[in-house]
């Protein structure tokens, strides 16, 4: 058995991700070929990987993931255009954290699908509503995890400009933004993820193309193999997000490893 917080090399994590899923699809392999659960409710991964070909070659799949991605990148970017600074200045400025965190605090908790009929009825069924669902989903959550990063700088830091003659902005601006870049450029890479189950519930209703749409479809036709295969590229999507992500951060911030 290994130490508790004993580091692992990074081949021996890459088997060890792979064989997880492996043993994953195995399991379900054997559920479902072996006859323990019904295809009519889930489809073995032969039938689902033939199902995935036919959306893809035959269905225009590709477009309707297009279309997700648009959807998860246009709301994210709008969140984080308007909840970074806001919560920078919660964090920097304690009358801006007492005025709007009682708010923040109280809306992250709301989920995002509750607000999908209203937005219908403000906006409509086209893209402004689904990116708006996005963005309540997203930009709370960004808003108060901001805050709390900048809010936790060292207080050394913050003296040590004091000292050598720095303005209230010039703290703001040349130490409680670097400092906290790269915990804010995670923060980001975390909400990210968070968005792309915002989007699913955006495209479940008044939709008419996207991962959602073709989910809800295929549910009508019990064809649960297009079914999973939506969610699993969902999934994959996500995944290589957040390694893009995890890269940029390193790229961006390299001290941050040290």
């Amino acid at each position: 058995m290994p130490r508790p917080l004993e580091p692992v090399s990074q081949s021996t994590r890459i088997t060890l991700g792979i064989s997880f899923f492996v043993l994953f699809v195995a399991a379900w392999a054997f559920a479902t070929l072996g006859g323990f659960v019904s295809r009519t409710f889930l489809a073995d991964p032969i039938t689902m990987v033939q199902d995935g070909w036919l959306l893809l070659t035959r269905f225009g799949f590709l477009s309707d993931i297009g279309v997700t991605v648009w959807r998860v990148v246009g709301g994210f970017i709008l969140a984080a255009i308007i909840a970074v600074p806001l919560g920078i200045l919660m964090g920097a400025y304690k009358t801006f954290e007492a005025f709007l965190e009682p708010f923040v605090s109280f809306a992250r908790y709301l989920p995002a699908s509750a607000f999908v009929p209203l937005l219908i009825l403000w906006a409509g069924i086209g893209e402004m509503q689904k990116l708006l669902v996005i963005f309540i989903g997203s930009v709370f959550q960004i808003i108060l995890m901001v805050a709390v990063a900048v809010g936790n700088t060292r207080r050394d830091l913050v003296e040590a400009a004091y000292t050598l003659g720095s303005s209230d902005r010039g703290v703001v601006r040349r130490v409680l933004i670097p400092a906290n870049a790269p915990e804010i450029a995670e923060i980001l890479r975390l909400v990210l993820g968070w968005a792309w189950t915002y989007v699913i519930v955006a495209e479940l209703i008044g939709s008419s193309s996207g991962i959602g749409h073709m989910i809800i479809d295929s549910q009508a036709l019990l064809a649960t193999g297009q079914m999973i295969f939506g969610i699993i590229v969902i999934g994959i999507i996500g995944l290589i997000s957040d390694f893009l992500f995890k890269a940029f951060n390193r790229k961006l911030f390299p001290w941050r490893l040290a």
